[in-house]
């Protein structure tokens, strides 16, 4: 056994090295942007040894590089944002260039520079919208502003994904049980089981039954990327497409927001003028800031949905005068944690926690009094380490995650259940497994009390 233990730490360490001497290329990590460019003259002639400093507008924290024999020049993992990049040159002009970092994706940062005296600056403002020529994925991303200010019924963080063209949102309680609450990402209509869902760099699929292990509050969202095809080596195996999320940062200004959404039966129009019980109340807010001004950032962000609806059990035929319902209630809380470090003009590290718990009560068949209580509780300890060693860049991400979820026959807890005794079905499904098949369904719940428990514990590195 320590023989074993000895060649995979050998083999693992050989891997890291090799990755390390690879080439630079067009990449970009998962939980990051970059910026990789060009310095050239007035003739196009490749301008080396140009001083180039990179600098954050919302934070501060500043790189700074040289180009290369070639003129090329590689930012290293940069956070998304609004970025400056100012070249300076002998014999040239400076040249200050604004450039927008989006998550997953390797804005262009070439230059072509005026002949004369460093001293003088010129600012150079590029076009709102930009064609990413460094990359041939097929994919697209939503901003925080588009974010905050897009509609979204229920807040549910993958909502966002449907902007995307031919992406559709898949309800994980169609999955499994146990995912009440809880969605997925069907890409041009191939199931939404192999969806790839990454935060920060660490995935969070359910690998078991799909969807995701949790969910995030929609203000704790700095930008959502969609990739379809072509995805970048530094996206996980997926047979169908991939989610890359990126969670908010503080910065040297402090902000902050609340809210509080209210959604009641009695504002909407009645179904078949039948009236149904439904109240949602969803509220909280967020906080972020600089504890340290240009050095260290913190996050911190918190939801409450309470939601109340009565679930209608339709009995067909001879039994439809005892049609009934029971109160079907979802309860979510989420909330995350996080702390950006600066340590050098090179280094960067952060730490988030995060944490949800929800419970709801549904029916397992829409005609039947066979409804169960899920509850589920996740918390996620993530940490990156993003680091640049000459021209080669480094991304390092640890993550664990502990999902858990419990279920039990709702009926124990004082739902009301015709016949609790005896199992009765009046149709051709004797186990009340078809939807609108029988004309009556009750009995004990075919749901079993059972308790599921996944531990995920993730390593990763990526480097260019």
């Amino acid at each position: 056994m320590k023989s074993l233990r000895f060649w995979f730490a050998f083999i693992l360490c050989i891997s890291l090295t090799t990755f390390a001497l690879l080439p630079a290329s067009a990449q970009s990590t998962v939980a990051t942007g970059s910026i990789q460019g060009t310095v050239t003259d007035p003739n196009g002639a490749v301008v080396p040894n140009a001083a180039i400093t990179i600098k954050n507008k919302g934070t501060g924290q500043t790189s700074k590089l040289t180009s290369s024999s070639s003129g090329t020049y590689a930012s290293g993992a940069l956070i998304p944002g609004e970025y400056e990049v100012r070249i300076e040159a002998k014999g040239f002009q400076t040249q200050v260039v604004g450039v927008t970092v989006q998550v997953g994706n390797i804005a262009s940062g070439s230059s072509k520079l005026t002949l004369g005296q460093s001293s003088e600056v010129v600012e150079v403002t590029g076009s709102a919208v930009a064609v990413n020529t460094e990359q041939a994925t097929v994919q697209g991303v939503l901003s925080t502003q588009q974010i905050e200010n897009l509609p979204i019924n229920g807040r549910n963080f993958l909502d966002l994904a449907q902007l995307e063209p031919g992406v559709q949102i898949q309800d994980g309680g169609n999955f499994d049980p146990t995912k009440n609450g809880f969605s997925s990402i069907s890409f041009g209509g191939r199931f939404g089981r192999t969806a790839r869902i990454e935060v920060d760099g660490i995935d969070i699929s359910d690998e078991t039954v799909g969807t995701t292990t949790q969910n995030l509050p929609a203000s704790a969202i700095s930008e959502f990327q969609v990739s379809q095809s072509s995805l970048d080596m530094s996206t996980e195996l997926t047979s169908s497409g991939a989610v890359n999320v990126v969670t908010r940062s503080g910065s040297n200004k402090w902000h902050g927001e609340g809210f509080y959404l209210f959604r009641d039966h009695t504002l909407g129009a009645d179904i078949a003028n039948v009236d149904v019980p439904f109240q949602r109340n969803n509220f909280g807010g967020n906080l972020g800031g600089p504890i340290f001004r240009d050095k260290m950032f913190f996050f911190v962000d918190a939801e409450r949905l309470k939601q109340d609806l009565n679930e209608t059990v339709a009995s067909g035929g001879p039994f439809s005068s005892i049609v009934g319902g029971f109160n079907s209630p979802f309860r979510d809380t989420n909330g995350v944690a996080k702390l950006d470090w600066r340590i050098s003009d090179n280094v960067k590290a952060f730490y988030r926690f995060s944490y949800e718990q929800n419970h709801s009560t549904k029916g397992f068949i829409p005609n039947s009094f066979q409804p169960f209580t899920n509850a589920n509780n996740t918390p996620v300890h993530a940490a990156g380490l993003d680091f640049q060693t000459g021209s080669f860049t480094h991304a390092i991400r640890f993550g664990y995650t502990k999902f858990r979820n419990g279920i039990i026959d709702a009926t124990q807890n004082g739902i009301f259940n015709p016949a609790p005794a005896i199992s009765l079905t009046i149709g051709p499904d004797p186990f009340c497994l078809t939807g609108g098949a029988d004309a009556f369904c009750s009995g004990a719940n075919l749901l079993a009390p059972q308790k599921t428990f996944q531990q995920n514990a993730q390593i990763k590195y990526d480097g260019s």
